[in-house]
């Protein structure tokens, strides 16, 4: 129960995705808008990514190969090459009758198997699904009002968004890519955490 280390990042220091073996924490800063690669057995930054602005959440792929990065003010996603720290893609969104400045990027999660990414679009009021192979967005799904962060069921065969003008829950089908039902809860529903 010691503080053992603190390490010197970006200005507001916000997500923190950790690699599968454990060995390289990445965490952003929305204010720099830098996605900060940190070893955890030396506790030293070991590269500073530019991203687009005011990131949220970085998150590894399963196999570790990819970091994924959102940007809520840059409405985009980048995809990291985890070794190189070098850009893959740059994922952006076009949702037809939605105001540009609408699709802020900020939760994402990906499929154990690496079929599928899923991107909550805050108050566009949708979530993305990309094929996280090819890095293309394949649908947008209608949710609640400014959907921030997403979870999926033990199993991932369910996707939990939270909406958070809306007061509810979505629950996503994974199968099937649909909306299968809207679950009311407490007021302004941030983030979600499921439980076996």
């Amino acid at each position: 129960n010691q503080i053992l280390t603190e390490i010197p990042v970006g200005v507001e220091p916000e997500g923190m995705g950790m690699s599968p073996d454990g060995k390289v924490l990445v965490n952003t800063s929305e204010t720099t808008n830098m996605a900060h690669f940190i070893d955890t057995k030396t506790f030293k930054v070991i590269d500073n990514v530019l991203v687009d602005a005011r990131p949220r959440v970085a998150i590894f792929s399963k196999d570790g190969k990819e970091v994924w990065v959102s940007a809520e003010v840059g409405g985009t996603v980048r995809v990291l090459d985890a070794a190189t720290h070098k850009l893959i893609k740059r994922i952006t969104f076009e949702i037809p009758g939605i105001n540009k400045e609408l699709i802020q990027a900020v939760g994402v999660r990906l499929t154990s198997d690496g079929k599928y990414a899923f991107v909550a679009l805050g108050p566009s009021n949708h979530v993305a699904v990309i094929d996280a192979k090819t890095h293309k967005v394949i649908k947008y799904l209608l949710v609640g009002q400014r959907v921030w962060q997403l979870g999926f069921t033990p199993g991932e065969k369910q996707l939990y968004a939270t909406n958070g003008v809306s007061n509810d829950v979505s629950v996503i089908d994974v199968a099937s890519l649909k909306v299968v039902k809207s679950i009311p809860v407490g007021r302004y529903p941030w983030g979600v955490v499921i439980r076996p």
